[in-house]
């Protein structure tokens, strides 16, 4: 059989709302990748309406 190939370290990916991690290899050596999203918009705190 031929020797294993080295693990190659990626750098994370970086957008606007988005960030990538390399996982580690599993014990077939596949490599995953982890998915972080960030909020799209701020959450504003709920005020009751003035009464007329």
């Amino acid at each position: 059989m031929s020797d294993p190939k080295p693990i190659t370290k990626v750098p994370d990916g970086h957008s606007r709302y988005l960030t990538t991690r390399q996982k580690q290899p599993n014990e077939k050596g596949f490599v995953g990748y982890e998915t972080v999203w960030e909020p799209f918009q701020k959450e504003a705190e709920y005020k009751t309406p003035k009464r007329p």
